[in-house]
């Protein structure tokens, strides 16, 4: 196997390139011995070091922030999320949520990021050979310059040089494959999220139905990078070091022997207990930081969209405080994290670099001040000089060039071996550093791994109830009952109840109508009534808890809804007509320019495309629009893509009634069956059935009726004899009023003029 040979293919590199020249004739069965003995040694040495780390990563308490009641295994049932406690540590539980978001990033071995992977793995691998031969050449050019050897100085130099031109080039690609490796997580992730959050209306339930995650705009912009980043870092922090401290500890325990190693491991155990101890949870506070940074920028966001409404409250104070306020509970929050890590670091530092060194130091001096407990590198060298020494004689010259070889040969040993254990004591503290990378990353896996799951959920329609249902506890959105039937020749309500999505407002018990082709219908009602309700439902965009609804297809030659806040995208204004299609599809569909203008002639907008620049214009068309002109923009994609059946919500409330009844008139004559939310009975005449909800004195009941029946006429001639009435009574309000201000001596209203301003 290749793991098994590597060791021994470095081993015969560097002798190779350090040994001396001199070769030993032979292997007798004792050096064999020893040889079986430093492997053993050095395979010892390994374990024990990767024991340590797995020891020092542990379970640790955990803290309290938002996470995930639910095993991964578990993935039929809807995931619940307890804000409240809810441990985030590194744990079983943590590697089951990374293994399935790892899992969407990387669905197969044929996956482009399984090449980067792969590549990074084998420079992360190369660097560490390289490091190892730098450790031998080192000692070299040292053991040289104590001897005196210009030649072999020189000899050196040129290795050295010849080793720098890879290892820079290994050290540039480590680091560009690592943020490519992120990238990569980055978009597979991405693009999942995308698919589920733009498919079955998800986007729409993130927001209004569900509340188990707040901010997905946070979560899929700036928690999904720093998951990918932070991941993609830990694998060449931590792969790296743990790669370094298998190869360093089988070089080390040639020339340093069982004994060393034992003490290296015993102080692995003891600086990963010690550190284990004091180690804050950095998991708990990354995911605060991460949701503050959220509320910080859905307030930012708030501002933006009501920018209109706030200029016009004068609230800019009070939002400046907001503002000011979700900062600073930010900056308290971050500050605090760094003064924890003032005393961590220090500590940290003292530990791994300073202790580490010591004791790196002490154990490197083995095989000088106790060469019985050396490895076998050290004892065939020593032996190598005996037998030098045996050749040499006993004159003077010949002592002092044993003297001299001993003495390089020592400090060859020595910063070879010091060499490999400060690069030995940097891949441990590395690896204890990672702990901390590994915290963090703890509280963005938790994050990311609750906004999957919960789109998961709400892609497939599974809810969670959170509490807030009724007293009687009729609706949850874990008991939905109703069921729909698309390709229905109409639009059929049966015993269909209009309800909150929390299911805690009844806006309309049991509601059981019918309508069909050509029979145009108005749904009309007080505010509050549930009338752009009855439109969710009819969507599907709020659940159907109970009963049944029967209707077209979902499509918009089948059915389309025209909000009553209009809508304009990203795009020219060839794209704010036929939204959502792309010019592709209109092309596709057999669409021309020239349809677009006569439809913009349709609709009265017939100026616009001189007045902004042609269809190719690129603007913020909301703010270019007038009110009245969006809404016919609304009404032109209705026109274009030509439903059968036409859903408006207050879609004409600010277009002159001339013009609205060209447009409903319009409407009717290309065959298109108007729905209409509004509560102007100016309307009436160009529908032929009336819906009216918020009837009776509970404001729940309903009635459907042909207008123009009798119903409908009484209801009218009852509204206006109520008015009657109210014109009538206007003298006695003005002798009331006189009154009250004879009473309390005011002047208020005085005047027939004055008194109907104030009345009005």
């Amino acid at each position: 196997m290749v793991t098994k040979q590597l060791p021994d293919a470095i081993a015969a590199f560097v002798d190779k390139v350090a040994a001396p020249a001199a070769v030993m004739s032979g292997r007798s069965a004792g050096s064999r011995f020893r040889s079986l003995n430093t492997r053993r040694s050095a395979l010892a040495g390994a374990l024990l070091a990767a024991a340590a780390y797995n020891y020092y990563r542990s379970k640790r308490g955990g803290s309290t922030v938002q996470g995930v009641q639910k095993t991964t295994e578990d993935s039929d049932a809807p995931v619940k999320i307890d804000r409240q406690q809810v441990k985030v540590a590194v744990d079983k539980k943590f590697l089951a949520n990374l293994r399935y978001i790892w899992n969407i990033c990387v669905p197969s071995w044929r996956s482009k990021t399984i090449g980067i992977l792969a590549l990074h793995t084998a420079f992360l691998i190369l660097r560490t050979y390289l490091s190892v031969v730098v450790a031998r050449l080192d000692g070299r050019l040292v053991r040289d310059l104590v001897a005196a050897d210009a030649r072999s100085f020189g000899k050196g130099l040129l290795y050295w040089f010849a080793v720098a031109v890879p290892a820079t080039y290994t050290n540039s690609m480590i680091r560009y494959l690592q943020s490519k490796l992120s990238i990569a997580l980055r978009t597979s992730l991405t693009k999942h999220v995308h698919e589920l959050y733009m498919d079955n209306n998800t986007y729409y339930k993130a927001i209004n139905l569900d509340n188990r995650i707040d901010g997905a705009d946070q979560l899929i912009t700036t928690d999904i990078n720093r998951f990918c980043t932070a991941l993609a870092s830990l694998y060449s922090n931590l792969g790296k070091p743990v790669l370094d401290m298998i190869i360093f500890n089988y070089q080390l325990g040639r020339t340093i022997g069982s004994a060393g190693m034992w003490g290296l491991f015993g102080n692995y155990l003891v600086t990963a207990t010690i550190l284990r101890a004091a180690t804050p949870a950095f998991g708990k506070l990354a995911a605060i930081e991460a949701k503050l940074e959220g509320d910080f920028r859905t307030a930012h966001s708030r501002l933006i969209t009501n920018a209109e409404e706030i200029a016009f409250y004068h609230g800019a104070p009070m939002e400046k405080s907001i503002l000011t306020r979700t900062y600073y509970r930010l900056i308290k929050h971050i500050n605090h994290i760094y003064r924890i890590r003032i005393a961590y670091n220090m500590f940290e530092d003292f530990i791994i670099k300073y202790s580490w060194s010591a004791i790196g130091l002490l154990i490197a001096s083995i095989p000088v001040f106790f060469p019985e407990l050396a490895g076998v590198r050290s004892k065939r060298e020593a032996l190598r000089l005996a037998e030098l020494q045996a050749q040499g004689g006993a004159d003077a010259d010949a002592a002092i060039a044993q003297i001299n070889r001993k003495t390089g040969s020592r400090t060859k040993d020595f910063i070879t071996n010091k060499r490999l254990m400060v690069s030995l004591a940097d891949a441990g503290g590395r690896i204890m550093y990672s702990y901390k990378e590994l915290n963090e990353l703890a509280g963005y896996t938790y994050r990311v791994y609750n906004m999957l799951r919960v789109l998961q959920d709400l892609h497939d329609d599974k809810f969670v109830d959170t509490g807030n249902v009724n007293a009687k506890g009729h609706y949850s959105l874990e008991r939905i009952e109703g069921k729909f039937e698309y390709g229905f020749d109409g639009i059929q309500f049966v015993k269909a109840p209009v309800v909150t999505p929390n299911g805690d407002t009844v806006l309309v018990p049991e509601l059981s109508f019918e309508t069909r082709p050509g029979q145009h219908l108005m749904i009309t009602g007080p505010n509050g009534a549930g009338k752009t309700s009855i439109l969710r439902t009819l969507a599907g965009l709020w659940p159907l808890f109970r009963g049944t609804i029967k209707r077209p297809e979902s499509s918009l030659s089948e059915i389309m809804y025209i909000p009553q806040r209009p809508y304009l995208a990203i795009g020219t204004l060839r794209e704010q007509i036929i939204y959502p299609h792309s010019v592709a599809q209109m092309r596709a569909a057999g669409k021309t320019d020239a349809d677009l203008l006569a439809i913009l002639e349709k609709v009265y907008l017939a100026y616009i495309p001189s007045r902004e620049g042609g269809l190719d214009a690129v603007k913020e068309w909301k703010d270019v629009f007038s009110g009245g002109e969006k809404q016919r923009v609304q009404l032109a994609r209705l026109f274009y893509h030509h439903p059968r059946f036409a859903v408006l919500d207050e879609a004409t409330s600010a277009v002159s009634n001339d013009v609205e009844a060209l447009l409903y008139s319009g409407a009717k004559d290309e065959g298109i069956t108007v729905i209409t939310i509004s509560h102007r009975p100016s309307l009436f005449k160009y529908h032929q059935y009336l819906l009216s909800v918020g009837q009776g004195a509970s404001g729940t009941e309903w009635t459907f009726e042909r207008i123009g029946e009798e119903g409908v006429r009484v209801g009218v001639e009852a509204e206006i004899k109520l008015l009657e009435e109210k014109l009538r009574d206007v003298e006695n309000l003005r002798s009331r009023l006189k009154d009250i201000n004879s009473e309390l001596n005011l002047q208020i209203g005085t005047g027939q003029k004055g008194a109907r301003r104030n009345l009005v």
